[in-house]
């Protein structure tokens, strides 16, 4: 009787000990990604039916079809798997596309071993089974300008405004992605090849825009119809899109893509006031470009903040300076000189090339980092900004050779700026030497964290005002004059290099460079232009460009 009695006691004892190690083992890899520490967990029958990269491939293929994105474990206990050993490991995928998923994950054991078979790569599947998604994508949401025209609306296979071109200069394109954007989306849950946004406002703020796919997560048998047979394992609904709501101006976006026209390059708007973009055409903020003479602005602010130059301060009239053994010649090897209010009108090399080595680099750079250089522009996040690859204006953080320093005054050598920067700068002397941030966005979600910087004083801000009166009355930007309205501008004439083909060597190859505020006593408006490779001076290409959108603005001819 003692002896019974102890036998059912050992046989009670061994069915509650059921070995759960290795199946604890193969769940925990599995919520680490660790596909080779689970299949080291797998029975020897198994791994004889199953090689590591048909394993492998069968459970990312799972997870991509399921859009899992993390896998969590709970502990293993004994589960009744219809007479053979098993363990049961609660399990919570969470996906894109179908929320969170909790199941049991029941793993047949087989001497301690996971007896491992293709329907595990998700729990719920039966032999037989293989598991499929049907996706449903919700409508694209708008991108809307500051009035509520829409600057792109409609589904993402066919978005459309009423400004036509003029709005996909800035909300960009949607299209079919790159095959490396393509995976990336399928594992989020949209179809294969659907549209994405590829460029502008619908690249850098396409998660928000496009929402998130929903369906149902289907088990099927294997060799069955799309539905046929399915088991629903997992359902949500489509989460639609958010607008994104834009400083943008119709009537001026308008007018800047016109002005620029076929031609290559950038137009940015600014708001005086608080820096917002109004309208924006072509690489206005996308490619950084050598900013030539409109970069005296920001010299000259340095000069007079150092008190290396005056008003009152003469210069003698010559073609050419000597800066660190290197002659650089006037852009047109004109002679220039006189006062500083007429050098800065003509733009005058020879006048400003020594003023690089006077203020000195800690000065320049730190300037010009004042005014926005060697930071990422304040359009919106930081995260969207680099899902669009929007790049900051540059210049070196060190120039110590006056060569360097004296090239750099002049807006040559390393310094890249963008016209949204020189419309920034020009921004600046226009609010009395603050900078604003030049937000796109108005969702404050949405919007770079940025302050006002106050860059100069508003005496110094004055006097730069008063020499881009003179600039557009009197110096090399007259083409950008208006009829009773005061302009004040600065150009620029970036050489890139001469021309060089058939054995011979051209003339150089330029960008030309404008960017101005008006009416000049009291802004309203800050423009910049810039062409690349342009046939002529800042002056004769970009300040005509700045002209037509100011006109159009104020509604003068």
């Amino acid at each position: 009787m003692l002896g019974l009695a102890a036998f059912v006691a050992g046989v009670i004892f061994g069915a509650g000990n059921t070995d759960l190690g290795s199946a604890q083992a193969f769940a925990d890899a599995w919520a680490k990604q660790d596909f080779r520490g689970m299949y080291t967990e797998i029975s020897a029958s198994s791994a004889g039916r199953y090689p590591l990269d048909e394993f492998t491939a069968d459970y990312k293929k799972a997870q991509d079809t399921a859009t899992v994105k993390q896998v969590d474990a709970g502990e293993a206990s004994e589960s009744d798997s219809g007479g053979g050993s098993a363990a049961s490991v609660p399990v919570t995928l969470t996906t894109h596309a179908f929320g969170q998923i909790n199941r049991d994950l029941v793993l047949p054991l087989d001497g301690g071993k996971v007896d491992w078979a293709p329907k595990l790569v998700f729990p719920g599947l039966r032999p037989g089974e293989r598991l499929v998604r049907h996706t449903t994508v919700p409508k694209r949401a708008p991108i809307l300008a500051n009035d509520g025209t829409p600057l792109a609306e409609g589904p993402a296979t066919a978005r459309f405004s009423p400004l036509g071109a003029a709005a996909t200069a800035v909300a960009g394109s949607v299209s079919v992605p790159h095959k490396k954007e393509q995976v990336k989306l399928e594992r989020l849950g949209f179809p294969a090849g659907y549209p994405t946004g590829t460029s502008g406002l619908e690249l850098a703020f396409n998660t928000r825009l496009a929402g998130h796919p929903g369906g149902e997560l289907v088990a099927l048998p294997h060799g069955g119809g799309k539905t046929a047979g399915g088991r629903t394992l997992a359902a949500t609904k489509p989460i639609q899109g958010k607008p994104v709501h834009t400083t943008i101006d119709p009537d001026l976006q308008q007018a800047a893509v016109a002005a620029l026209g076929g031609t290559y390059g950038g137009v940015a708007v600014l708001d005086p006031d608080d820096g917002s973009v109004r309208a924006v055409a072509g690489i206005a903020f996308s490619g950084p470009q050598p900013p030539g003479s409109t970069f005296k602005l920001i010299t000259t602010t340095a000069a007079l903040e150092a008190g290396v130059v005056k008003l009152s301060d003469t210069f003698p009239i010559q073609t050419s300076t000597v800066v660190g053994g290197r002659e650089v010649e006037n852009a047109n090897g004109e002679a220039c000189g006189g006062t500083f209010a007429e050098a800065f009108a003509e733009s005058c090399n020879s006048v400003f090339v020594p003023l690089g080595p006077k203020i000195g680099s800690k000065r320049l750079v730190g300037t010009a980092e004042s005014y926005g250089f060697n930071s990422p522009p304040s359009l919106y996040t930081e995260q969207a900004l680099k899902a669009a690859g929007i790049p900051s204006s540059t210049l070196p953080k060190s120039i110590p050779a006056d060569v360097d320093l004296g090239v750099t005054a002049i807006g040559q050598g390393e310094v890249l700026a963008t016209p949204l920067e020189m419309a920034s700068v020009a921004q600046t002397i226009a609010n009395g030497g603050v900078r604003e941030p030049t937000s796109l966005v108005t969702d404050h979600s949405l919007r770079a964290d940025a302050k006002p910087v106050r860059v100069t004083s508003s005496d110094i801000a004055s006097t730069l005002r008063t020499l881009m009166i003179g600039v557009v009355t009197s110096g090399t930007g007259t083409a950008a004059a208006l009829p009773g309205i005061q302009v004040a501008g600065k150009t620029g004439t970036a050489e890139l290099g001469p021309v060089v083909g058939h054995g011979k060597t051209t003339e150089q190859r330029v960008d030309a460079w404008f960017t101005a505020f008006a009416p000049a006593s009291d802004p309203k408006l800050v423009v910049a232009a810039m062409v690349v490779n342009a046939n002529g001076a800042g002056g004769d290409v970009a300040a005509p460009i700045v002209r037509s959108v100011m006109a159009s603005a104020f509604g003068v001819s």
